[in-house]
């Protein structure tokens, strides 16, 4: 499964989506109560994007790089899977539709947040929000692999 997999075929996020039409955003101070609003309209938007729901219950594959949510000094267990290296950590984090909630029962030790892993398991339409950003999917993951570029990106099954 690809990230665009995650999208329906008719999303599209525009800047004027994202910042409005009339909107000069290099003219705008950021400690103004101007860039807060917009910072929010720009949360709520990205929150917000539509799921695709015949993925509900599908098992899939999917690449990509771990930002920590749940877990001890030793394991982690929750974690939101994202497309892209420093995803939700910098703001504002990508559409919901491109977050996925993930959690690994046993949990597990990743040598390096920095290097994109394999992700398999059971794919669920579910909205869960944390400070860090919004997911519109939740994976029940049963495998966690190194990302090998020359991997194979397999169709997803129902």
């Amino acid at each position: 499964m690809t990230w665009d997999d995650l999208m329906p075929p008719d999303y599209t996020l525009s800047y004027e989506d994202l910042y409005g039409s009339d909107v000069d955003i290099n003219a705008i101070d950021d400690y103004e109560g101007e860039a807060q609003s917009m910072l929010d309209h720009m949360q709520q938007v990205l929150s917000s994007a539509p799921v695709v729901s015949e993925l509900d219950g599908s098992m899939i594959r999917i690449p990509g790089f771990v930002v920590p949510l749940g877990g001890d000094d030793q394991r982690i267990d929750r974690f939101f899977l994202v497309p892209y290296f420093g995803a939700c950590i910098h703001t504002p984090p990508p559409p919901s539709n491109q977050i996925i909630d993930t959690h690994f029962e046993p949990g597990t030790r990743l040598e390096s947040l920095y290097d994109a892993v394999w992700i398999t398991g059971r794919l669920t339409v579910e909205r869960f929000t944390n400070e860090l950003g919004t997911s519109g999917y939740r994976l029940e993951a049963y495998r966690i692999e190194p990302y090998e570029e020359d991997d194979s990106v397999p169709e997803s099954t129902q």
